[in-house]
């Protein structure tokens, strides 16, 4: 099995300007300097957490899509971020991850953030998203996600007690509350004996919320291996072999409890 480089892009975000993003972004991205496999981004990266999303909602085929179609076939990478999307006269947090063929597939944020009014302005899903990238398989979760842990529990398989070996979150987490987002990271990996990986903002919105960064990466353990406060791209090399001896050592999702989502 081989290992997997992901790059987390932590950065300000400009109040509801794509272009302004997008160019921001682009220049990041290329200041990663060797291979990654796969980059991900925060949510709502080029717009910032709005609860107005009709004037700055696209389309799928819109200008964000294809901007990353257009990094990912550079970067020979897989590209990850969460955008406004319109359809059907609905508004969704949508997570988009397209791979160097252009090839999409998508994660809409299953819990809206009521109290942020989230709930009034976006519609749910219920649907799932765990996709392989060299022989991983990566669940994709959005920022109030990561207060539900059913919702990122693995599930035992017949043929293999697990559902995944990497889950992640992208995020406008404020720092009123970066002490849960810290915690709760490293909680999903132990539980889930997976990597677990949180790419949030920095900077203060137009809203007035502020966002301390704290992006990071943790190991099975729980261990962390990145973290940062300030503008940056980190990139981590995650380890098959180590993840597998230690599941193969202390087997515990074996004696997980079987459930239903309902």
């Amino acid at each position: 099995m081989e290992n997997l480089k992901v790059s987390l892009v932590q950065s300000d975000i400009v109040w509801e300007n794509i272009d302004a993003n997008l160019a921001h972004y682009e220049e990041l991205i290329w200041g990663i300097k060797e291979e990654t496999d796969l980059i991900l981004l925060p949510e709502m990266f080029t717009t910032g957490f709005t609860m107005k999303p009709k004037p700055v909602a696209e389309l799928m085929n819109g200008k964000t899509h294809n901007w990353m179609r257009m990094i990912a076939a550079q970067r020979n990478a897989v590209v990850a971020g969460s955008c406004v999307i319109a359809e059907k006269s609905e508004f969704y947090n949508r997570l988009l991850v397209v791979s160097p063929d252009g090839t999409t597939t998508y994660y809409n944020k299953k819990h809206l953030f009521t109290p942020g009014g989230e709930g009034a302005s976006y519609t749910t899903d219920h649907k799932d998203l765990i996709f392989e990238l060299k022989g991983w398989k990566i669940r994709t979760r959005i920022c109030y996600d990561l207060r539900f842990p059913i919702w990122a529990r693995s599930k035992k398989q017949d043929d293999n007690p697990y559902e995944y070996d990497l889950i992640f979150y992208l995020a406008n987490w404020p720092a009123p509350r970066i002490h849960a987002w810290n915690t709760l990271l490293s909680a999903r990996a132990i539980e889930n004996l997976s990597y677990s990986i949180g790419v949030n903002r920095i900077g203060t919105d137009a809203t007035g919320a502020h966002y301390p960064g704290h992006s990071a990466a943790y190991n099975f353990r729980g261990e962390e291996m990145a973290f940062s406060t300030k503008e940056d791209i980190m990139t981590v090399t995650l380890d098959r072999s180590e993840l597998e001896e230690f599941r193969t050592k202390y087997p515990f999702q074996k004696d997980a409890d079987q459930f239903e989502l309902r």
